[in-house]
Formats: structure tokens, C-alpha cells, sequence
């Protein structure tokens, strides 16, 4: 029996994800040669792929050289404002379209992330999966892929609001009150929970770059 092979990705993609779980960071160097011998593809599509996140803004020039951007604070506070929007829409959507099972699926990544709550990096990676679920479960596919560009961006924060002490637990208790809102069908109470939850977020994420700032 012939064992069939996940699809393999692209140089787009394996960069793009090089870039979302922190192996590149804002700053960091892309060199086509190095990168076409670290995923073992061809210097053509690593070309064309360092093009492409260049026209996403995802690198920037330095010099000759493409470095990964990095986001100054009207950046990021234009980036949360448009998140927080079509997060919100999101939960309401979920409210309303949400089935039973992909309730419980994401009743199921709250428990299990409770698990993380010294793990920042690993408690990131499922924040992300957990958002996801909830963009997904709105059942509209614009609006997913509107968030997928968000998200892209959102990688270039070079660290996490969850590594803040006692952020971690937080994030937990309102994600579950997301699920419950979604639960209830309540779209208006989904909507503000998610909504207070990226306040809450971006808030802690200030208070860092503030203390970075005074450290300096």
C-alpha cells in the first residue's frame, strides 16, 4: 500500500513560518544562499519568495541586504485596531454559525493550555492555533483570510504579551469567556469579550515596550 505524503511546502511558506515561530526575527539577515541550503530548495524560489515578503512588507531593505521588519509603535497600534475589529466580527460570527462539536474543540484548547502556563513560547504557539479555531469558526472565508494577513504581520513582534508575569493565566480565563459567549450564541457578548480580550493584550504589550525602552 502506497503511503501518500503531506504536500510539500514552498519557499514562501517555509520562510513565512521560519519567521512566525521566531527562528528569523525583526532585524535578522536573509541570505538567498542560506536559506536555499537550510531548506534544501533551489536560489530561484527563495527568490522569488524574499520578493513577495518584501511587497508584504514582511522584510525591509538594509542597504543591499533584506533584513526581517520590525514594527514601530504606530505600527503596532494601527495592527492591534484592525485585529481587535475583525477578531471581534469573528467571535460574532462564531456566536451565530458555531457547531457543537467546534464549541467543545475549543472549550478543549483552553483546558489543555492551562498545561503552558510556564511555557510562554509553547503557550504562544497555541494562542495563535486557538485564534485560529475562532476565525475559522465564523464560516467566512474572507474574513479568514483577512486575518491570515494580520497574523502575518503580527509575527514580527519579536516577543509575546504571555511572557508577562501572570498574563498567561488571564489570557486563559478570557479565552473561556470567548467560548462561553459562543457557547450562549450570544454574538454581542462574544464580540466584547474578544474585543477586551486584544485590549488586554495590547496593553500588556505597551507596558513591555515601556520597560524595554527604560532598560535601555
Amino acid at each position: 500500500m502506497n503511503q501518500i505524503k503531506p504536500p510539500q511546502k514552498d519557499a514562501y511558506s517555509l520562510i513565512l513560518d521560519a519567521i512566525d515561530v521566531g527562528v528569523f526575527r525583526p532585524g535578522d539577515r536573509l541570505v538567498e544562499s542560506d536559506l536555499a541550503e537550510r531548506f534544501g530548495v533551489s536560489r530561484t524560489p527563495i527568490r522569488e519568495a524574499l520578493q513577495r515578503l518584501e511587497t508584504q512588507s514582511l522584510l525591509a531593505r538594509d542597504g543591499r541586504s533584506l533584513i526581517v521588519a520590525s514594527l514601530d509603535h504606530n505600527q503596532m497600534a494601527e495592527l492591534y485596531v484592525v485585529r481587535t475589529e475583525l477578531e471581534g466580527l469573528a467571535a460574532r460570527l462564531a456566536a451565530r454559525h458555531a457547531t457543537e462539536e467546534e464549541v467543545q474543540v475549543l472549550r478543549d484548547m483552553v483546558i489543555e493550555d492551562r498545561a503552558l502556563l510556564e511555557d510562554p513560547a509553547a503557550l504562544a504557539r497555541t494562542n495563535r492555533r486557538f485564534h485560529k479555531q475562532i476565525h475559522l469558526t465564523s464560516h467566512n472565508r474572507y474574513l479568514v483570510q483577512q486575518l491570515d494577513l494580520v497574523y502575518r504581520s503580527m509575527a514580527l513582534m519579536a516577543t509575546t504579551s504571555l511572557a508577562a508575569e501572570g498574563r498567561g493565566a488571564n489570557a486563559l480565563e478570557e479565552h473561556l469567556a470567548i467560548v462561553d459567549a459562543i457557547a450562549r450564541r450570544d454574538e454581542d457578548a462574544a464580540y466584547a469579550a474578544l474585543r477586551d480580550h486584544i485590549s488586554a493584550a495590547f496593553v500588556t504589550r505597551l507596558k513591555q515596550d515601556s520597560q524595554g525602552l527604560a532598560e535601555e
